[in-house]
């Protein structure tokens, strides 16, 4: 994709964090009659590194996906490499140990609960993007974690990209080769210039005990089982070109995906799309910028984080999460974040983002984003 994408005070009582699976939670309120719909904004984590997918663990902790500081190992010469600037953000410089995941507690605390994981970042020349582990996601007690900053191609040539089981000791081991899948099973349209041969995977979901993924660059989404089985849901690109797909959600056993698009920003531009599990796809709603991920509250209103909507480049602090409820009438909850790249459902009703998702290690935030209903009052015509 073009020049790529790049104190937790919560004082819950710890019987809400006895959960299993990842959606029991509160639904955010439904405001009616003269009621609206309040949110409140607070940062409650800070110093991460490049945050991206975020999930509430069976144990009722936070789990973060950092993308991490990037590297400075070289694979030129020994693998095909990404095109350097104009056409692509290459080549790139890489890590076998420049990300990680953290873990937040009810109090606030943060500890790695793994690192020295890869992690790579793009040529000065293109903004320095940083990639690394991208997205977490749990099957039943299992831990799971995609790369999206390894293989050769990112200067990790001992690492692949792939689906990493995180075992209870905190070690990890490779479930699923991409890079190998997706160099023996190109997508349709690719973008010849702006083309990462490893890929840059964005979302992954447990979904019936089956891990899913979107990947951005080549654009498809694809099923992982937990013994490691590959296959592809749907070849976005052969519909819709390069439109750089990112956001994954499930909804009633389809899939919901929505795009980030090329640079320049064009706002508008970006739109959210279902996918059955067949592999067919249609338009659901369209004018987003920069989409980046989607949720569902338990009411079946629809959640679309954009990281920005500003047009030319990426603007901090014009990221927002707009809400579409069930007749379609659109409603921009929270706004003024820097350049958030995912969120979740917590298991009080709040909405916990990654914010400063893209930007220099160090900048990254978790902000939590909470609901309530607040009385309006009506107008009096004399």
């Amino acid at each position: 994709m073009k020049r790529k994408i790049r104190n937790l005070t919560v004082l819950f009582a710890s019987s809400i964090f006895i959960i299993q699976g990842c959606k029991k939670y509160e639904s955010p309120p439904e405001c009616g009659g003269n009621n609206i719909t309040v949110t409140t904004q607070k940062v409650l984590v800070t110093g991460l590194n490049d945050p991206r997918g975020l999930k509430f663990g069976p144990d009722g902790n936070l789990y973060v996906a950092e993308a991490g500081i990037g590297g400075t190992n070289s694979s030129v010469g020994i693998c095909t490499q990404v095109l350097p600037s104009p056409e692509g953000p290459g080549p790139y410089l890489g890590s076998d140990t420049g990300s990680r995941i953290s873990r937040i507690d009810y109090n606030g605390n943060r500890t790695t609960y793994v690192d020295h994981l890869p992690s790579s970042v793009t040529s000065p020349q293109t903004g320095s993007g940083i990639s690394g582990v991208a997205d977490v996601a749990f099957i039943g007690n299992d831990m799971y974690a995609i790369l999206a900053g390894a293989g050769c191609s990112h200067g990790v040539p001992d690492i692949p990209n792939g689906v990493i089981k995180i075992n209870h000791d905190r070690t990890w081991k490779i479930i699923a080769n991409l890079s190998e899948f997706q160099m023996a099973n190109p997508v349709k349209n690719p973008n010849p210039g702006d083309f990462e041969p490893d890929g840059t995977w964005w979302s992954m979901i447990n979904y019936g005990g089956n891990l899913y993924a979107v990947e951005p660059n080549h654009g498809e989404l694809d099923k992982i089982t937990p013994g490691g089985n590959i296959s592809r849901i749907i070849d976005v690109s052969a519909f819709e070109g390069h439109i750089v797909p990112t956001a994954l959600v499930e909804h009633d056993g389809s899939f919901y995906i929505s795009n980030l698009n090329t640079f320049p920003v064009v706002p508008g531009s970006s739109t959210v799309y279902m996918v059955t599990q067949g592999g067919q796809i249609k338009t659901i709603a369209t004018g987003f910028t920069n989409v980046l991920d989607l949720k569902f509250d338990n009411s079946g209103r629809l959640y679309v984080l954009e990281a920005n909507t500003a047009a030319g480049g990426l603007t901090p602090g014009t990221g927002d999460i707009v809400r579409i409820d069930l007749t379609g009438n659109r409603q921009v909850i929270a706004n003024g974040f820097n350049l958030p790249t995912a969120m979740t459902f917590g298991p009080d009703g709040s909405l916990y983002v990654s914010d400063w998702g893209i930007g220099p290690p160090g900048m990254g935030q978790i902000i939590q984003v909470s609901f309530k209903c607040e009385y309006v009052q009506p107008d009096k015509k004399g």
